[in-house]
C-alpha cells in the first residue's frame, strides 16, 4: 500500500520531518477535531487512526499516512476528527511548519497539493459523507 513518503528521496524526507517533532499520542486520544481551526498535521509512523464526522467513522488510515493537511492546503476548518485507535507515533506538524515546506520543496506542495483536493473532491462527490479522505479537510 502507497503511503504519502513514498515519492520522496530519503534526503527529501529527512528535510520534511525535520520540519516536524516526533510524539507518542495515547489510545483513544483525539488529536485533530471537526469544526476547529487547521493549526496541525500528523505523518503517522506507527498505528492508526480512525477518522470520524459527526460521529460516524469514514476512515481508518495507519503507518504512512498524513491527517489533517487538506484543512491547512484549503485554509478551513477541519470536516472531521481523528481518533487514535492504537497508540500512535507520528510527526506533528503546525500550520507553519507545513506553509514553510510549501514553500521550500515543489514535489512536497504538489503531492501535499493533489491529495488534499482529491480528498476534499471525494467528500464533494459522496456527498460529504466521504469527509476529506483523512477527516480533516
Amino acid at each position: 500500500m502507497a503511503t504519502f513518503f513514498d515519492s520522496f528521496s530519503a534526503r527529501e524526507i529527512a528535510r520534511i520531518s525535520a520540519h516536524g517533532r516526533r510524539v507518542r499520542l495515547p489510545e483513544g486520544w483525539s488529536p485533530i477535531w471537526e469544526r476547529t481551526p487547521a493549526d496541525k498535521a500528523y505523518i503517522i509512523l506507527d498505528g492508526s487512526v480512525s477518522v470520524r464526522r459527526g460521529g460516524t467513522e469514514i476512515a481508518r488510515l495507519g503507518a504512512g499516512d498524513i491527517v489533517g493537511e487538506a484543512a491547512i492546503v484549503g485554509r478551513s476548518l477541519r470536516t472531521a476528527t481523528v481518533v487514535a485507535l492504537t497508540p500512535l507515533s507520528a510527526i506533528h506538524f503546525t500550520d507553519t511548519d507545513i506553509n514553510e515546506l510549501l514553500e521550500e520543496l515543489p514535489g512536497f506542495r504538489d503531492k501535499l497539493v493533489a491529495l488534499a483536493q482529491s480528498r476534499v473532491g471525494g467528500a464533494a462527490a459522496a456527498g460529504g459523507a466521504a469527509g476529506a479522505g483523512d477527516g480533516t479537510g
